[in-house]
């Protein structure tokens, strides 16, 4: 039996997006939390579990992730991608592209960050051996019923190709 696609996720962006207004936070907190973390939609978590995918967070929170955006999205904890010390970037890429095809090693994926470029989509075409969507969400906006929708379809797609 294959395995399932992986979902590369990042928070800062996606998750916790820059622009959100007044009218997008979603929780309260005491003075010693990160007013950022208000920010996170709690329906995002349900949205993204119902996708058939594994999910492994893809971002600099690294283990933090786990330990304070998953519980405020109600999802387990998630495997986190190790990255490299240095942001290193090459010929143009995002430093976290070739990383992410070395992790996913020749599994299908979906990559969804907010700092995707033509540039990353082309090597990930060239370098990666199985189906993958580099799936660019707008900072200012976070991660929209549109975007869970579009990678829903994506994904139902590539299973069946």
């Amino acid at each position: 039996m294959p395995s399932r696609p992986l979902l590369f996720l990042d928070v800062d962006g996606p998750l916790i997006p820059f622009g959100a207004n007044a009218s997008q936070h979603y929780f309260s907190f005491d003075s010693d939390s990160n007013p950022l973390l208000a920010r996170l939609n709690p329906k995002l978590g349900p949205q993204l579990l119902s996708l058939p995918c594994d999910l492994v967070w893809a971002t600099t929170w690294m283990d933090e992730a786990n330990e304070v955006i998953a519980p405020r999205l109600g999802v387990p904890e998630l495997p986190v991608v190790d990255w490299p010390d240095e942001d290193e970037v090459y010929d143009g890429l995002h430093w976290k592209t070739r990383g992410l095809v070395g992790w996913a090693a020749g599994r299908t994926f979906v990559w969804v960050d907010d700092e995707i470029t033509e540039a990353d989509r082309r090597w990930v075409s060239t370098h990666h051996g199985g189906e993958a969507l580099a799936y660019r969400v707008e900072a200012h906006l976070g991660l929209a019923d549109a975007d869970i929708a579009a990678i829903r379809t994506w994904l139902k797609q590539a299973a069946a190709n």
